[in-house]
């Protein structure tokens, strides 16, 4: 099929999420109780999450209903276009065939939404009336304050200080969406000052950001907590990509044999590649990759152990590929792949061999960013050009060894609030980080044991 977009109508919205945990050959660990030690029980997380997502993010269900209400908003730009690269395939001289499917089209220019619109929904129907979260890049917090906005909640987000300073954009985003938008650590909450205490003129981190966000849910009684990644009910509500793209491919009468998606905490990648894993656990021949900044790389150098969501030691204990709760990372341009840990889910999958994993440099990713923009015409986010840079990797092997392989990846959003870091990079001062093995190892020693 010769066509550049492969469109699906609003009639094909998704009606209903994919729930990977349904599927697993073998079920993934429980989160724990840091305290007893003991498997959490969901009434351990009322006070900051609605028993809805509660119940979502331990179900066992295949297919979950999507509220309509949800899919009302979900209207406004789903379903998203599968689009065939053959202005970059041209450019690398492959015989590959490239899709990448468009997330980039929703309000806040992400794929964000997809969970946000969810769970601001089912907070207001439990009667909540503010949200507090993190935010690295500020895709997801302006993609959190868009969807309270929708729904009347009120939004309050703490943005990591190093994201807050590079991209002031994002900040009017979420400002313009009524939310209230602060850079992390701040001196508002107690593990904030601890955090500045510690670690003096830190430029802040996921991790940091979302104990602060806890902690503001946790000490006020009309307030939960929304987190836009890690969590099993975000992975679920993501899924919407890969159902979508999997009707796309079957309207192009094609199939991958590779996707990719960058990963960070793990949701764009598992919204774009989960749908398609009972194929691969069926026997389908199909590679799975995760594409991560070198500077952080929870998957490729982190060890699969139970550790902390966050730097204050706030939440539950996770099992998950991480590089220690206080690991900070380096203040590469992609906010939004800076957390120290991955999704249980996805590092479950990883430890399975269901998925692999890859690291990048990011002065290599926004060349191949400048490229896409040059070929494809939308310049990608930081976060993106991981994605994007995985893709040309594959299809330039396919140009050595001749073979026609079809490569999908996820365009988890645009870099139009990104072009100072494009600027850096035209000015030569970005930086490539390898993060030493010796500072991980340091990091992982503040994680707990666990038997």
């Amino acid at each position: 099929m010769d066509n550049n977009r492969i469109l699906l109508s609003e009639k094909d919205l998704v009606q209903r999420w994919y729930n990977v945990a349904a599927d697993l050959p073998k079920p993934c660990a429980p989160p724990l109780n840091p305290g007893t030690g003991q498997p959490l029980t969901p009434d351990m997380l009322t006070p900051i999450f609605p028993m809805a997502l509660i119940e979502q993010e331990v179900s066992q269900e295949r297919w979950i209903e999507i509220p309509d209400p949800v899919r009302e908003v979900l209207k406004l730009w789903r379903p998203t276009p599968l689009h065939r690269a053959f202005n970059l395939e041209k450019a690398l001289g492959t015989p590959a065939r490239i899709y990448y499917k468009n997330e980039s089209l929703s309000p806040p220019g992400s794929h964000k939404p997809n969970t946000a619109v969810a769970q601001v929904y089912y907070n207001k129907q439990a009667g909540i009336k503010r949200i507090s979260t993190e935010t690295g890049a500020g895709q997801w917090g302006s993609a959190l304050a868009f969807a309270c906005s929708k729904f009347g909640v009120e939004c309050t987000v703490y943005m990591v200080k190093v994201s807050y300073e590079q991209k002031p954009m994002r900040k009017s985003l979420m400002h313009i969406w009524n939310a209230e938008v602060f850079p992390s650590p701040t001196d508002r909450t107690n593990s904030g000052r601890a955090f500045r205490q510690r670690f003096p003129g830190t430029t802040g981190s996921l991790g940091m950001a979302i104990s602060e966000a806890v902690e503001d849910a946790a000490t006020h009684e009309d307030t939960n907590y929304s987190l836009g990644s890690v969590l099993n009910h975000v992975m679920l509500h993501q899924t919407v990509i890969g159902l979508e793209a999997k009707k796309q491919f079957e309207i192009a009468g094609d199939y991958p044999d590779i996707l990719i998606a960058c990963a960070g905490g793990g949701s764009n990648f598992s919204g774009f590649t989960f749908p398609f894993v009972p194929d691969k656990l069926k026997g389908k021949e199909i590679r799975i990759i995760a594409a991560e900044p070198a500077a952080c790389p929870s998957l490729t150098k982190g060890p699969f152990r139970y550790d902390f969501g966050d730097t204050g030691k706030m939440t539950p204990l996770l099992k998950m590929h991480t590089l220690g709760h206080v690991f900070v990372p380096p203040g590469i341009h992609a906010g939004g792949l800076r957390y120290h840990g991955m999704a249980p889910l996805v590092s479950h999958l990883k430890d399975l061999g269901i998925i692999e994993a890859t690291a990048l440099n990011q002065i290599e990713c926004f060349e191949a960013g400048i490229l896409f923009a040059r070929t494809e015409g939308t310049i990608p986010a930081p976060e993106t050009t991981h994605a994007i840079r995985a893709a040309v990797v594959e299809a330039l092997k396919c140009k050595e060894t001749g073979e026609e392989k079809c490569i999908a990846f996820n365009f988890s959003g645009h870099g139009h609030l990104d072009l100072s870091a494009y600027d850096k990079y035209y000015e030569k001062a970005l930086e490539d980080y390898e993060y030493p093995e010796e500072l991980i190892k340091q990091a992982l020693k503040e994680v707990p044991e666990v038997k």
